[in-house]
């Protein structure tokens, strides 16, 4: 199958590059640029059908995401992000999907799920208090999907939950003024005492045993898939494509470079670069592979409506923060093997690396205890863990 909106996308990517710089200065990727991706079709990528969107094979998705990042980092992890958020959705009660896309399917979300909330039971649903950090586009969304826990009677958490909550019940913060990705707007979230009807609750455990009550009336394959498939691969994707976007800028660049030391000469002709750039590109190769490759193999269980072996979802996870590490990998031979030329601040090279290692710090990219979990199972030992 042909990917539409690969293509689509591809007309916007000269302005995108264009925009990228002011995108790192200010701090913000344009409404403009979100509405004209949203008009290509991103968005919806992931989205039913049953509200305007394609529910098309994710492999095209994340393929749509490292075009994105390839030019501007911020563009990208915000291209994945708020393209993913409907995946999840789809998974709640219709009541809740209805409420958001409704009377207008173009509605975005943002998230902040680690479960810093706290939620108490009340009748017709619980009340929601909590300071989130870290939502990636949530100027952009008109709801947001936030982690908490279920307090008891005594006081202590009982359940992990995701609440789904619109932009009139909470604040946004902008604190967002960091290193790299710097573009995202990650701004801090912040709730008191707001009603979340039991509806837009959905249950962590249930999420992780790939059922819950949206997969009634949206019957298709992408909604059998992981959480832990879409969401750690719509983190780890924007990561690779900046560092292969960055490959390519960098061959260009580095093509007319004549060095003024180590002997002088034309860089190119250099027996040490040439093995860096072969190490890079290697890496990068890698990573875009076996991602793909895990992606299209749950894609095509789920379509024959076959089960999804727990072995194929480690190795999901284990791939995808291998990516991450073989992404950072091939982006630190490139800054290291430019020189000089990479420190300059607007420096292409300079923001990709920026950008990429600031990615990295996201606890989806974080290898030790999803390799962990992939030798656990390698093993045969017990593995329960909702982020797989």
């Amino acid at each position: 199958m042909t990917n539409e909106v690969l293509r689509s996308i591809r007309g916007l990517l000269p302005m995108i590059a264009e925009r990228a710089d002011k995108v790192d200065e200010s701090r913000r990727v344009s409404e403009q640029v979100i509405r004209e991706l949203g008009d290509a079709g991103l968005f919806k990528m992931l989205q039913p059908r049953r509200y305007g969107g394609t529910e098309s094979n994710p492999v095209h998705f994340y393929e749509v995401v490292r075009a994105v990042s390839g030019v501007c980092g911020s563009t990208g992890w915000l291209a994945s992000v708020l393209g993913v958020h409907p995946w999840h959705l789809a998974l709640f009660d219709d009541r809740a999907q209805n409420d958001v896309w409704g009377h207008d399917d173009s509605v975005l979300m943002s998230s902040a799920y680690a479960p810093v909330g706290r939620l108490v039971p009340v009748e017709g649903g619980y009340r929601l208090t909590g300071d989130w950090h870290f939502s990636s586009g949530c100027e952009h969304a008109s709801w947001a999907l936030l982690g908490a826990m279920v307090v008891g009677t005594e006081g202590r958490p009982v359940d992990f939950m995701t609440a789904l909550v619109p932009r009139s019940d909470y604040r946004i913060h902008d604190v967002w003024d960091v290193v790299g990705m710097r573009g995202t707007a990650s701004n801090e979230i912040s709730a008191e005492d707001v009603f979340v009807p039991d509806y837009r609750i959905k249950r962590n455990y249930e999420t992780a045993q790939l059922r819950g009550p949206g997969q009634k009336v949206n019957r298709g394959p992408l909604y059998r898939l992981p959480f832990a498939t879409l969401f750690t691969t719509a983190v780890a994707a924007p990561g690779v494509g900046i560092v292969a976007g960055c490959y390519e800028r960098y061959l260009t660049f580095m093509r007319e470079r004549v060095r003024l030391s180590l002997g002088g000469g034309r860089f190119v002709d250099d027996q040490f670069a040439q093995v860096a750039v072969a190490r890079a590109s290697s890496e990068i190769d890698a990573a875009i592979l076996q991602m793909d490759r895990n992606v299209r193999e749950l894609w095509e269980l789920a379509e024959a409506g076959e089960e999804l072996p727990m072995g194929l979802r480690l190795r999901v996870r284990r791939d995808q923060v291998r990516a991450t590490e073989r992404a950072l990998d091939a982006i630190d031979l490139l800054f290291k093997t430019a020189g000089g030329s990479s420190l300059s601040r607007g420096n292409a090279i300079e923001r990709s690396w920026r950008d990429a290692h600031a990615g990295s710090v996201h606890v989806a990219n974080e290898p030790e205890r999803a390799l962990a979990l992939f030798g656990r199972g390698a093993f045969g030992l017990p593995v329960e863990d909702n982020l797989v």
